[in-house]
This record gives structure tokens, C-alpha cells and sequence, in this order.
């Protein structure tokens, strides 16, 4: 029976029932002692307020073990470093920590002080395994025939009480993520990608934190618009104190004011109230936005006083950073023409392997690769230049023995490949109507 035919349960209540929320010592305490009698892996999840506060805190962590009950835990009352969290954390390390797509929730946990040693992603490890659908629902649905509401996945986390229907929604969410693994692995196992999969999970745990973005402010939807070196301080300066308020009360900054109206302001430059609504205007007004109007108003007038040769370039200038890619094949065909061979060789074996192509190889990779091919790589055939230079990268090993293969030679190409999209808009255009 396919995926699509899988006829589903809803999934209504937790077998035991929607668990009171921990946010006291004592019942935090009795929690590790109802946890510490189960047995096997330990499932878990997080709930954050994405979308309304500025932090990515968790606001309610979940955890069922088999034998250990289902608990639901407000980390608010406790904060980082409790006592609680690190005795939670050595009882988490005892065995393995279950996760869906565990990079969203692990800075979190982290925060909190639980730093898990051993990891089982049900999410990669769907995607490893080549199912079209990894959502944690869809695989539900699939592997275990039942199914979830999602109508709280985008809930406000921060707010208290919590309602009982939430707190169902988020015990749900663990429910069934032990048996699930279960599942998830074997299907690994029989494809011969455990082994695969278990070096991303490792991988994962290892990765150092993310370094800060060099001019996050450059990052700003809309910037496409933007023409003018004196726009781009004026976008400058409102995001950085857009940040800064938003930091200080924990709000989420498009709460404040988004993205839009910032590019909007700077390419207006408003120089009073009626001004500032009038630009922003065409975007549905909100009141929220003239909350701190005075403040915008005296970012805007000051960024007008900033003298030219302050003013942002308008592209980074960072070191690391490449051209478009789009450039590539008219400014630097040497470059592009590496490129859609790589590309096209990976998108192949990925295809054949059922793994979407960026869990076989970050595609980043191979674009610093075609853009800086290792020293003699480009002489002669050198799989091993292109393997050093992958795990410098940062790639694990089952994708370099995947890719290197098919990157060492395509970085000797001198013709690109023809594209894909203009061959098909050629045929497009000669097609009858």
C-alpha cells in the first residue's frame, strides 16, 4: 500500500492522558524519579513562540519514555542552569535523545543546559531514507496509520496558562516518537543507510554554534529593490534599532515593524506622521508600527545627515563571499561550466538514491569547490584534492565517498551544460498553442 492509500486514525489524546504542567520543584523532581524507572530512548520536544518574541527560548518542553510517563515541563519558572535541567540533562544521557528535525530544537535545549550525547533524528533520518514526506504527521500517517492536528503549531508558546488543548497538541507531539525511531530505523537499516544517517546524527551534536551573520541587516526582504547607497544606511540604521527594541522587550522584530515597511522608509525617506502612513500605506497599515513612530521618524532624518562615504556598499564585500551564481556563466564561464556538471551528476545520484540532493551534499560545497577548485584538481584527475577539500568543508564522509567521485571530474569540464529551463522554454515558445 503506498503512502498515499495509508487510511489514518486521528490521534486525539495521549494513552494516558493530557499530563498536568510541571512548573514546580517538587514535581519536577518526581518527574526525573518517574523517568529514571523507564527503559530505552527518551523522546522529545520544544515548544518556542517563533514569530512573536524576539529570543528563540523554549517555552514547554515535552518528554515520554517507555515505562517513564509522558511529562510536560514550563522551563520559564526554572531558567537556564537550574539544577534540574543538569540532572535532567546526566538522566538524558543515559540513552538516546529522540528529535524531529532536531537542529530547530537543540539551541534551545542547549539554553536550557541539556546537551544530548546520543541522537535519533526522525526527520533526517525520513529523509535519508527517501520518503517524499517528512513532516512529523505525514510520517505518523505513513509509518504508524495515524494522524495529527496541527492547528497550535504556530500558537504564541509564551502565553499563560496554557490551554488544555495546547498542552494535548504538544504531548501528542511525543506521543508515538519512540515508536516511530523504531520504525524509521529499520527502514535505514534495510536500504543500508543507517550507518549514513547515524553519521548526520553525530555530525549534528558536534556542530559548533553558528557564528554570528556579518551585516544581518542585509538580510532584510525587499532589499531587491534597493538602487541607492543613501537608501541602504537608512535600512541599515532602522533594522539595527528596530533589533535593539526588539531585544529589549522580546518582541519579534516584524512585529515592530517588518521587513517591507523598512525598504519602503528608506526609499520614501518620510519626514513627519502624515508621511510616514502615506508610504506605508500601500502595505496595510498597522497600528503597531506607529508604536514607536517617533523613533523611526528620528532614525530616518538622522540616516539622512550620514555622509557619503559612510554610506553602505551595495553589495558585502566579505571574504568569503562568491558571485551570484547567476553571473556565473556569462562573467565567469570557467567557473560555471565545473558547476553544471557537478550539479548535474549530483542531482542524478541523489535522484537514484532518494535522498533529496542537499542531505547528500550541501550545495554550497559544491559551488566553493567549482569556484576554488583544490590545488591540482584542475591539472589532472585528483579525487583525493577534492575529498580533503569536502571534509574541510565540513561534509561527513558517507557523502564525500558519494560525491568526490563524480566532482573530480567534472572540475576538468571546459563546456557547460546546456540549461534545463531555457531548453524547455525553447520548446515551450515552438509548441502550438
Amino acid at each position: 500500500m503506498s503512502e498515499e492509500e495509508v487510511t489514518s486514525v486521528p490521534l486525539l489524546t495521549p494513552s494516558a492522558g493530557t499530563p498536568n504542567v510541571i512548573d514546580n520543584e517538587s514535581a519536577f523532581e518526581k518527574a526525573l524519579g518517574e523517568l529514571a524507572k523507564g527503559s530505552g530512548p527518551f523522546a522529545v520536544d520544544a515548544e518556542r513562540a517563533s514569530g512573536f518574541r524576539y529570543s528563540a527560548r523554549a517555552y514547554l518542553i515535552q518528554i515520554k519514555r517507555t515505562g517513564g510517563g509522558l511529562h510536560l515541563i514550563d522551563p520559564i519558572p526554572f531558567g537556564p542552569g537550574h539544577k534540574l535541567f543538569a540532572q535532567l540533562n546526566d538522566l538524558l544521557n543515559t540513552d538516546e535523545v529522540i528529535l524531529h528535525a532536531s537542529t530547530q530544537d537543540l539551541p534551545c535545549l542547549r539554553e536550557l543546559g541539556i546537551h544530548p550525547v546520543r541522537l535519533f533524528d526522525t526527520e533526517l533520518g525520513g529523509r535519508i531514507a527517501g520518503l517524499p514526506r517528512v513532516g512529523l504527521g505525514p510520517l505518523l500517517e505513513s509509518q504508524m496509520g495515524v494522524s495529527l492536528a496541527k492547528e497550535h503549531s504556530a500558537a504564541d508558546w509564551s502565553v499563560r496558562p496554557l490551554p488544555v488543548a495546547w498542552l494535548t497538541y504538544a504531548a501528542l507531539d511525543v506521543e508515538l516518537l519512540v515508536e516511530l525511531r523504531d520504525k524509521m530505523y529499520e527502514l535505514l537499516k534495510v536500504s543500508k543507510k543507517l550507518e549514513w544517517a547515524l553519521q548526520e546524527f553525530d555530525s549534528i551534536l558536534a556542530a559548533p554554534p553558528s557564528p554570528p551573520r556579518v551585516d544581518p541587516w542585509r538580510r532584510t526582504s525587499g532589499m531587491h529593490k534597493i538602487r541607492r547607497r543613501d537608501h541602504l544606511a537608512t535600512i541599515k540604521e532602522l533594522w539595527i534599532t528596530r533589533d535593539s527594541i526588539a531585544q529589549r522587550e522580546d518582541i519579534a522584530a516584524g512585529k515592530l515593524l517588518n521587513d517591507y515597511a523598512i525598504v519602503e522608509l528608506a526609499m520614501s525617506m518620510p519626514k513627519n506622521k502624515k508621511e510616514f502612513e502615506k508610504a506605508l500605506r500601500p502595505l496595510g497599515l498597522r497600528a503597531r508600527w506607529l508604536e514607536n513612530i517617533d523613533t523611526w521618524l528620528t532614525v530616518i532624518l538622522d540616516s539622512a545627515n550620514i555622509p557619503e562615504d559612510q554610506w553602505p556598499p551595495l553589495r558585502s564585500h566579505s571574504d568569503n563571499s562568491m558571485p551570484p551564481v547567476k553571473l556565473w556563466r556569462d562573467r565567469f564561464p570557467d567557473k560555471y561550466a565545473p558547476l553544471t556538471h557537478a550539479r548535474a551528476a549530483i542531482e542524478l545520484r541523489a535522484h537514484e538514491l532518494s535522498i533529496p540532493l542537499e542531505n547528500v551534499i550541501t550545495p554550497d560545497y559544491i559551488r566553493r569547490l567549482c569556484w576554488e577548485p583544490p590545488i591540482g584538481a584542475t591539472e589532472t584527475l585528483s579525487e583525493g584534492a577534492v575529498r580533503e577539500k569536502l571534509a574541510a568543508l565540513g561534509a561527513r564522509q558517507w557523502q564525500i565517498d558519494i560525491v568526490a567521485p563524480l566532482i573530480a571530474p567534472a572540475l576538468l569540464e571546459k563546456e557547460a551544460l546546456p540549461e534545463p529551463k531555457a531548453e524547455e522554454e525553447a520548446v515551450s515558445e515552438e509548441s502550438p498553442a
